[in-house]
């Protein structure tokens, strides 16, 4: 006897264009256009986004896979940052995060490979309230510096839309 099991897998899509593209507090570029896909699968999901930094393109590659013990979210993934042109090098990460209800705690492990390669760690706390939300980041080893980031969010007719202060 044969059986097979039905699975659900969602697929979305996503367009989107910055005045200021700023990543981790960081600028990156103004005017910038992206996209992206991602699936997800149950507990797993997977991804790839671009997005316009000048001097070429920004792709992103991730995934992660997520538990849930009642309003705690416990993930764990990886994820590469690689460009085309000239606007940087490949910084590839291990990335974990905690989320309990209107908090979330992020961490990334990272390698960079510019110049002589570098390590790097970051760190961000972020809360929400509807739909507001306020970040601290902070990077740490080979790399230094951080940000506040508070912005809104919100859907219009199935459009998200958003405006953030980064300083």
């Amino acid at each position: 006897m044969l059986s097979a099991s039905a699975s659900a897998v969602d697929v979305s899509t996503n367009i989107g264009y910055a005045t200021q593209y700023h990543y981790r507090g960081i600028y990156q570029h103004t005017n910038s256009i992206s996209a992206g896909i991602d699936v997800a699968e149950g507990n797993l999901s997977a991804g790839i986004w671009a997005a316009d930094v000048g001097d070429g393109a920004e792709v992103d590659v991730y995934s992660s896979y997520t538990w849930e013990v009642g309003d705690l979210a416990v993930s764990a993934g990886m994820t590469g940052y690689y460009y085309t042109g000239d606007f940087d090098e490949t910084y590839e990460e291990v990335n974990l995060g905690l989320d309990y209800k209107f908090l979330s705690v992020e961490h990334s492990m990272g390698t960079w490979e510019g110049e002589e390669g570098m390590d790097y760690d970051f760190t961000a706390i972020t809360t929400n309230y509807n739909d507001f939300y306020a970040t601290y980041g902070i990077f740490g080893k080979e790399f230094s510096g951080d940000y506040v980031e508070v912005g809104y969010g919100t859907t219009f007719k199935s459009i998200d839309m958003g405006v953030a202060y980064i300083t």
